[in-house]
């Protein structure tokens, strides 16, 4: 699936996006700056996510809660310097969890992935238009 808009819609990108993903771990991949913290941040928005949303590049995971109460995960995989660091903070019990799980940079731990997850992959084009490139596996 391919889905192209301009950073102004980018509440049409999210609900494009929970119409169309049917997954509770979600990849977000695409060059520094393509708009992958605030495309989540929308999303998060269209989920009822009470806490603020924010880039975890520093902290590398943050807890999200929405006025059901359930819980939303954030990664932010840019500074990782190997698999292990992701283990060390218990990546692999998160993606277990059944809890919505959006990372950014996942293809630093491709190989802890579970099946059936959607990777967003988001290219920069001109005049501040992206297009996703959505991929199911």
């Amino acid at each position: 699936m391919v889905f192209k808009y301009h950073l102004d819609e980018i509440k049409s990108a999210a609900d494009y996006l929970d119409k169309n993903i049917q997954s509770s771990v979600i990849c977000f991949n695409g060059p520094m700056g393509a708009g992958k913290t605030t495309l989540i941040s929308s999303l998060c928005t269209k989920w009822n996510v009470k806490d603020q949303v924010s880039s975890p590049t520093f902290s590398i995971v943050n807890e999200y809660k929405t006025y059901a109460k359930d819980l939303l995960f954030h990664f932010d995989f840019y500074r990782l310097n190997s698999v292990e660091e992701a283990l060390d903070i218990g990546v692999e019990e998160y993606l277990d969890s059944g809890n919505i799980c959006l990372i950014e940079w996942g293809e630093r731990i491709k190989s802890l992935l579970p099946d059936n997850i959607y990777t967003i992959e988001i290219e920069l084009n001109e005049d501040n238009f992206r297009t996703l490139k959505i991929i199911h596996k």
